[in-house]
């Protein structure tokens, strides 16, 4: 997402957790790659309001790339950008599914609900927004169902094993695979009148087909990614 803001020639800010002893060593690499190509770092948590304001009226647009256990920190962004007055659009942690037009399984239910909240946080406050579903993101599911299963030397056995069952957060992801990869969610309903399919916004981009993806993972496969559930 940074790289894409600077790389449209756009002055870029990231407000991100302060670095400290303790920060993995990916971190740090990641801030001096960002720093490198002119990106503006500022250290701070979400609880900061002052300065997430006065950060806010320095810029346009606000887009939040908060994991799933922080989805609901998004409110403290919310109340600050109806404060600043300044900005003209803000896309909040989303880039899943269309949460307002699924019903799937308890465990991703409440997952979804967490940014349901959220939404309607923002439709309250008036702010202008974007709300962006990616629904199967092509090279993040496609490489999970290449790898359903990490290896591990040790395997946990709850219990006396006869019983199958995931504790929480394990369950999330398996829930919305059956969602989206056995009900067919991302695809069970029509686009309103406020709605945007993405190839239409974009005509002239060339998107990569599932086909050609599969070809790449066949030569050069991109390391497995996770989204964090806890």
């Amino acid at each position: 997402m940074v790289k894409a803001s600077v790389s449209s020639g756009h002055k870029t800010f990231v407000y991100a957790r302060p670095v400290t002893q303790n920060s993995r060593p990916s971190k740090l690499e990641i801030h001096k790659e960002f720093q490198g190509i002119g990106v503006t770092i500022i250290e701070g948590e979400l609880d900061e309001h002052k300065k997430i304001v006065s950060i806010l009226k320095e810029v346009d647009v606000v887009i939040s790339t908060v994991a799933y256990p922080q989805f609901l920190d998004q409110l403290e962004i919310v109340h600050a950008i109806k404060v600043a007055g300044n900005i003209k659009r803000f896309l909040p942690s989303e880039f899943g599914c269309e949460e307002d037009k699924v019903r799937p399984l308890p465990p991703f239910e409440a997952y979804l609900e967490k940014k349901r909240i959220v939404r309607r946080a923002i439709e309250a406050a008036q702010i202008p927004y974007t709300f962006v579903s990616a629904n199967l993101c092509g090279a993040y599911f496609v490489n999970v169902l290449l790898r359903p299963f990490e290896s591990h030397d040790d395997v946990v056995v709850y219990g006396s094993g006869e019983a199958k069952a995931l504790p929480p957060p394990e369950d999330i992801p398996i829930s919305i695979m059956h969602s989206l990869l056995a009900k067919g969610d991302s695809m069970n309903f029509e686009l309103g009148e406020d709605d945007i399919e993405a190839s239409k916004l974009y005509p002239d981009f060339k998107f990569t087909t599932i086909d050609q993806l599969l070809d790449i993972f066949l030569i050069d496969p991109p390391k497995p990614a996770r989204t964090a559930f806890e």
